[in-house]
């Protein structure tokens, strides 16, 4: 069935009878009853990960031994996390610890490690450690190798095919190390990396296979950092994932660091429950920001050494980076729309965008491919030329993987890294056009035109009776929501509507209606949906039928709570869905 924005199919449904929250966990194949009841002990033994026990004996070595370490990090939320949780344990082992940070210039070095930095770090250090980074830097390793200075690579981005393309370091950690026996769960992030790293040298520093009870309240602290690597980096909330988000989220709202609660208080959330979107929308963009258009180096302080006052000052620069962000994004992203359309690389002949522009800032390039993706549904890569180089990020679609679309397309790569769903790229200025066509030909080869349009499987049908606030907090228990557990997709079929869609906010582009069932109603919020349904010619009247897609929620406000729903999309003809 389609709707207005998309394709729609429904998940067999097992299990007619059941509550609403049954049926949606049995159209996701969700078996396991701890799903609801996340447990720390659902964690695996950090010593199965590739890599890490070597790891960690040779940090703690050099903790006792007071060696100079730097963590070498990435400049995003997931990569300044992971280096935050790690300085944090070594701290707290030995408070003397010679340990200090190290985060490349986005715009003047680049993603990962890179040669330069590493010969400079090796001046000052005897032990570099990578989070959320390096698994590919097979030039850099070598410096540091040519050095003596020993270096410790802890990543998760997609590894080299064998062994024997690895970077040559003293240790590797990767869930995903190739030659290795495989971690039982692959899907860590860079700080879900860290984290293990961090738990496995606090056990190791107390002899035991507990760390002692100062370094056990500190790993429940950090897995509010943990949390933020989670959710912003977007792997899977299934898993391990599930178990650090939820327990990193309730961290949030109650977090002895100072850091934490200085931007969770500037982001609006003090007092407040957190939700994986709050990292989402508020305290991982503010993260973010300051490391896509200038150094990164003062999220990092704030996670780490901001005392009250300075981590207070932090967090507002931080609000003032992000909303500068958002200015450069839309402006792109609006340009980079009006390319694609012109250049006709929405159309279903050519299904990937490719553009570049000079003026293009090369920090918000990803966020602005997101932003096409959500538009035109398509692998996008966005690019700024500067000289001989462009440097740009690449997004994906779910079922395409565009780190083996760049694999394929090498030979007119500068550079690249990443996975399936995110990379980021650089092209030589003289070989763009080459890479562009060979990108879009390669896409072409894998995507069909339906491929090209938004699916959303619905997980179960119901009624507006059944939305009940028991039902609604049911679902609820499903949370934390993101990747691979999304809010609960649900069909009203044929559902009436009670009151005429009526505008919302100030802006003009959201509508709000109510639907009934009986003597029930539920509201209805459809969030920039007053100009598709204008541009449809579709006018929301009472008394007139739609098959609705909505997420159920709880709506909080001044005390009170009520059952409402978002509009995902929707159909004004009612026909059977397959």
């Amino acid at each position: 069935m389609k709707g207005l924005r998309s394709h729609w199919s429904l998940r067999p449904c097992k299990e007619p009878n059941q509550p609403l929250v049954q049926r949606v966990l049995a159209a996701r194949g969700i078996v396991d009853p701890d799903f609801l009841r996340p447990s720390l002990k659902h964690l695996n033994d950090p010593s199965l990960l590739p890599g890490l026990d070597r790891a960690a004996a040779r940090i703690l070595s050099a903790v006792r031994a007071k060696e100079r370490i730097v963590i070498y990090a990435d400049y995003d939320v997931d990569g300044v996390s992971a280096a935050a949780i790690l300085w944090h344990v070594i701290r707290a082992i030995d408070p003397g610890a010679n340990v200090t940070t190290y985060l490349p210039h986005r715009l003047d070095e680049g993603y990962g490690l890179n040669a330069e930095a590493i010969a400079k770090l090796c001046d000052s250090n005897d032990l570099i450690v990578s989070v959320d980074c390096g698994v590919t830097a097979v030039g850099p390793a070598r410096v540091a190798l040519e050095r003596g200075i020993d270096l410790i690579i802890t990543d998760h981005h997609t590894p080299p095919r064998d062994a024997e393309s690895l970077p040559c370091a003293y240790a590797i950690v990767h869930p995903l190390a190739p030659g290795k026996e495989p971690y039982p769960f692959p899907d860590l992030c860079g700080a879900g990396v860290a984290f293990k790293l961090a738990w496995r040298l606090a056990t190791l520093e107390s002899n035991s296979q507990k760390a002692r009870p100062e370094l056990q309240r500190l790993l429940i602290e950090l897995l509010a950092l943990a949390s933020m690597g989670v959710i912003a980096d977007v792997v899977p909330l299934r898993g391990e994932n599930r178990v650090l988000a939820h327990f990193g989220l309730d961290q949030i709202k109650r977090s002895g660091l100072v850091g934490v609660r200085a931007l969770r208080d500037e982001s609006g959330l003090g007092g407040e429950s957190v939700e994986a979107s709050d990292i989402g929308f508020r305290l991982g963009p503010r993260l973010n920001a300051i490391g896509r258009l200038g150094h990164a180096r003062e999220a990092l302080e704030l996670l780490t050494t901001a005392d009250e006052v300075r981590a207070r000052e932090i967090a507002q620069a931080l609000t003032g980076w992000n909303d500068e962000r958002r200015k450069t994004e839309s402006q792109i992203s609006e340009e980079a729309a009006a390319y694609a359309i012109g250049r006709g690389m929405t159309t279903p002949e050519q299904r990937a965008i490719v553009l570049s522009h000079e003026s293009w800032h090369r920090g918000v390039v990803g966020i602005c491919c997101s932003r096409l993706v959500g538009l035109y549904h398509r692998p996008t890569i966005l690019l700024q030329r500067d000289g001989d180089l462009c440097y740009g990020s690449a997004r994906s679609i779910d079922g395409f993987d565009i780190h083996a679309a760049l694999h394929a397309c090498r030979e007119h790569l500068a550079s690249f890294g990443g996975h399936a769903m995110a990379a980021g790229v650089k092209v030589r200025t003289d070989r763009l056009e080459d890479f562009t066509r060979a990108f879009v030909s390669y896409s072409n080869s894998k995507l069909a035109p339906e491929d090209l349009v938004r699916k959303m499987t619905v997980d179960a049908e119901c009624d507006v009776a059944e939305l009940d606030m028991s039902t609604a907090e049911a679902l609820d228990s499903l949370a934390p929501f993101g990747r691979d557990n999304a809010r609960p997709l649900v069909l009203l079929r044929g559902a009436a509507v009670a009151t005429p869609a009526r505008p919302l906010g100030k802006t003009g582009k959201h509508l709000v209606f109510d639907v009934a069932h009986g003597s029930r109603s539920v509201r209805v919020k459809g969030w920039n949906w007053i100009g598709p349904l204008a541009e449809a010619g579709i006018t929301l009247r009472a008394g007139q039928r739609l098959d609705l897609l909505i997420t159920p929620e709880i709506n909080k406000w001044n005390g009170r709570r009520s059952v409402e729903a978002t509009l995902e999309d929707l159909c004004v003809e009612t026909t059977d869905i397959v």
